[in-house]
């Protein structure tokens, strides 16, 4: 990507100054402070620095946007325009000192994501896209798999964990999936699954009770990257909210998302 617009300039200097916060903590990670925050969902010193800096260094950028971000929450700006921000995408990676973690940046203007940053820190990989303009890393444009059999296919997910989610409907929908495909990966950052699906790494992805912060830059990479990304049992142009989400290619899409409806008891839209 030769030529970067003046918002993902904007995006990938607010994300590297906060992965650099992150990056340190991280070297650190065996004395950070922690506190709980909910069933097995938990908030360090470090997350919460790297979204006061990303607040800090967008809003210098576009004080009119507001924002909605993981920990502080939502602020209106006086423009139809707001950040959506996930500080640290990878949280318990973070903590138990596994190397897969993001920082991730959606811009949302007038109701649709525009514009999607997701950092990985650790690989220095920056995945970027714009709406109509298509999906990057580190300049080189970012394709969806070619695979058409699903029985060729590797699938990530995300398993819910204590006090979250439907384990039964999991369950469920993983034996579905399994016994179909070549292999599933559950590595534990939404965003970063979406952006290796954009990158053709991941053939596909699923995953439930997840949230804005998690999936919107991600859908709009697969796009971009000339995949799908709908909610489950959705249509191509549904919004991603996180309450569920299926991104593949054109060919692997509409086979898992069949597979995941089934899993839930649903039948085919048109049926």
């Amino acid at each position: 990507m030769a030529f970067r617009s003046a918002i993902l300039t904007v995006m990938e200097a607010a994300a590297r100054k906060a992965a650099r916060t992150l990056l340190h903590d991280f070297g650190e990670v065996e004395q950070l402070q922690v506190s709980r925050k909910g069933p097995a969902d938990f908030v360090s010193n470090a997350d919460l620095k790297a979204e006061k800096t990303l607040r800090v260094e967008l809003s210098r950028a576009r004080p009119n946007f507001g924002f909605l971000m993981e920990e502080s929450g939502a602020s209106k700006g006086s423009e139809d325009a707001r950040w959506i921000i996930d500080p640290l995408d990878g949280t318990t990676n973070f903590l138990h000192g596994i190397p897969h973690f993001a920082v991730v940046i959606a811009l949302e203007q007038a109701g649709e994501i525009t514009a999607g940053l997701i950092l990985d820190p650790v690989r220095d990989e920056l995945f970027c896209a714009e709406k109509g303009t298509g999906a990057f890393c580190n300049q080189r444009r970012l394709r969806v798999s070619g695979r058409k059999d699903l029985k060729d296919s590797v699938i990530a997910t995300g398993i819910p964990y204590h006090g979250r989610g439907d384990h039964g409907l999991f369950g469920a929908e993983l034996r579905a999936v399994m016994n179909e495909v070549s292999g599933v990966r559950r590595f534990g950052a939404a965003a970063l699954d979406l952006a290796y699906v954009a990158a053709g790494r991941y053939d596909g992805y699923w995953e439930r009770d997840l949230s804005l912060w998690d999936v919107t830059a991600g859908a709009l990479m697969v796009r971009e990257a000339g995949g799908y990304a709908t909610p489950i049992g959705g249509k191509p142009g549904d919004a991603v909210t996180g309450a569920s989400v299926v991104a593949a290619n054109d060919q692997l899409h509409g086979p898992l998302d069949r597979l995941l409806r089934h899993a839930n008891g649903l039948s085919d839209p048109g049926d």
